[in-house]
């Protein structure tokens, strides 16, 4: 199961940046996590500046 981004997202784009495999993509409203794509390393847990990044 892939990680999430939940509504705290401010869209500041940190975590797209870190992410190796780019499953991080700017959406409507947040940036959002393609599951397929996301192997749960957990870079972008440790970058986001307001913990909107929830894990497995």
């Amino acid at each position: 199961m892939a990680h999430k981004i939940n509504d705290e997202c401010i869209s500041c784009g940190a975590c797209a940046d870190e992410c190796p495999v780019s499953a991080i993509s700017e959406g409507e409203d947040k940036y959002v996590i393609d599951p397929d794509a996301c192997t749960d390393c957990g870079a972008c847990v440790e970058v986001c500046p307001v913990g909107a990044i929830e894990g497995p």
